[in-house]
This record gives C-alpha cells, structure tokens and sequence, in this order.
C-alpha cells in the first residue's frame, strides 16, 4: 500500500474510492474497504481511501474534547493490511473545508484522483457547510463521467454504532467488547520512557509507555492483559494504567506494562501493545507487600489466560 500525506499531483491511475474519517478501524468499516478493494480488482481501477487529518471537529471546533480510538499511524497499519493500493492522508484545514461541492468533486476527485467510482454511505454530506449529499454526488457523477455506489443504512448503521460501542466499551474498560466490534484488539503505540522504578523493588519492573498524541482514547483505569512484539517475538504481559496509588503520591496517569519472562533494557523503543482482556480496576492496598501478593495473582491469572486463547 503506498500512503501519501498530501494529494497527489502525478497520478495518473483511474481510482475507485471512498471517503471518511476511519477513526477506529473496525467491522463495519473494513466491509465497506473489502468492498472497495473487490470493485478496484474488478473494474481494473486502483481501491484508494481518502482520509483526513487532524480529526475535522479538531479543526472547525477547536474546544471539541474529541479523543480518537486510532492515532493517525495506528490507523495506517489497519488499512494497510486490508489490501488497499493507495491511502491518501489529506491535511484537513478550515481553507479545505470552505471548499465547495463542485470545486471538491470536480478539483480532487476528478483531476487528481481519476476517479471512475465512489463508494459512499447514503448519509454522507459533503462541501463547504456539508451542504451537499448523496443525490448531488450522483448528479455530479453524470456530469464529470463516474458512478457512485450508495452504501446501505443498514451498514452505515452497523459503522456509526459500532465507533459509539467501541469508545463506551473503552471508557468502561470492557476490551472483549471493543475488540469484538474492531474486529482486532485494541492498540496504544509509544515509546518506552525511564519511570521510578518502583515496580522492580517489588519483583514486578515495568516499561512505562509514553503516547505523544494526546488525542488518544486511553481506556478506563485498571489492570489489563496484553501482549506487544519486540524484534519480532510476541511477548506478553499484564498492563497496568492508573497511578499505583499504593506506592507513589503523584497524582499524574502512567501506563505500564510487566513483560513476562523479559529481562531487556527497551527505553526508547516504539512499541505497539494489544490489550487483550481486562483483571480488575486500580486498588490502593494497605501495604506494598500486600501489592505484591495481588500482582502475583494478576500473574497468574494473567498466564492462565494466555494458555488458554493464545497458546502458539
């Protein structure tokens, strides 16, 4: 897949595409992605998505406390392996959004993307305000040579309900159910920065991961199950996010993560770490050894969990 941050001025191929924010890369969208790509083979036409960042709302309401499930590079990944030729990450800016329909279609679609098909959602408004719609982009089709195909209610539906269950299932904490509807597990990608190293006082030592885009969706406090890779071996471990109140004062959110059976320094190193499941929430104890005792039984039911759903 060849990702392009800016709209290219040298394409030359004919295109299907579809158009969207693709926050949370999940179920729904990756039929409507499925079917892009199927149409592209089809037809003999390039499949490109045509995304946008930062976030429109980021934009145009600069106050909007918008968190997104997807930073812009997690995004990327997803789409990359769903077989797409071309995803193209336009910079959306409060001058592209005064754009109007035509000059949209007719500017972007046409003259430089090519072109011959649009798979869009039936509710889907576009231009300067959003002013228009589905049947104008059909009239425009007819006149600047390109179908369109409408997306059902049906499956829009299944798209907009399953980005609303995703952020409700992540600020709960309920993984299973936001996996289920991603479709994949739910990532948080950083570098791995120096903390206190308090957790290896007590046997447990964690890399802390430190997320640059604040946009990020962080889910609800707790202890979690994951995994990551590290020079291209799964490891797993158990993911803690919150403020170990039992043995720091600080008020300030860290999330980190004890690799199981690792014992290699990693700071600096990007990682890429899937929650798999949710233990329990954060707890204050009534002594660090009784910490430690609840975290060997986190262990525990940490590695009970991995041999039972991902035993290799």
């Amino acid at each position: 897949m060849k990702i392009l941050d800016s709209l290219p001025s040298d394409f030359n191929s004919k295109t299907v595409v579809t158009i969207g924010t693709f926050d949370g890369v999940h179920v729904g969208h990756k039929k409507i992605i499925e079917r892009l790509v199927k149409t592209a083979t089809k037809s003999d036409l390039k499949s490109v998505v045509l995304t946008f960042f930062p976030h429109p709302r980021m934009v145009l309401q600069k106050d909007a406390d918008i968190k997104l499930i997807h930073t812009i590079d997690e995004r990327s990944h997803i789409l990359k392996q769903l077989g797409l030729d071309v995803l193209i990450i336009k910079k959306f800016t409060k001058s592209f959004s005064r754009l109007t329909a035509k000059e949209f279609v007719s500017d972007i679609l046409v003259k430089q993307l090519h072109a011959k098909k649009i798979i869009i959602g039936y509710d889907h408004h576009f231009g300067r305000n959003r002013s228009a719609n589905i049947e104008n982009l059909k009239a425009f089709g007819g006149q600047f040579d390109f179908d369109v195909e409408e997306i059902s209610a049906q499956d829009i539906n299944e798209v907009s309900v399953s980005s609303t269950k995703i952020r409700k299932a992540l600020i709960e904490g309920d993984i299973k159910t936001a996996n289920k509807y991603l479709g994949n597990c739910f990532m948080l990608t950083g570098k791995v920065v120096k903390g206190k190293g308090l957790g290896a006082t007590i046997g447990f030592p964690t890399a802390n991961l430190h997320i640059e885009e604040d946009y990020k969706l962080i889910p609800k406090q707790g202890v979690y199950i994951a995994k990551t890779t590290i020079n291209n071996h799964v490891v797993y471990g158990m993911m803690n996010i919150g403020f170990n109140p039992t043995i720091d004062s600080n008020n300030k959110q860290s999330i980190e993560i004890h690799l199981f059976n690792f014992n290699e320094i990693i700071y600096n190193e990007n990682l890429v770490i899937e929650l798999l499941d949710r233990i329990r929430d954060e707890q204050k104890f009534e002594s660090v050894n009784d910490l430690k005792i609840q975290l060997q039984e986190d262990k525990k039911t940490s590695l009970k969990y991995i041999k039972k759903y991902h035993a290799r």
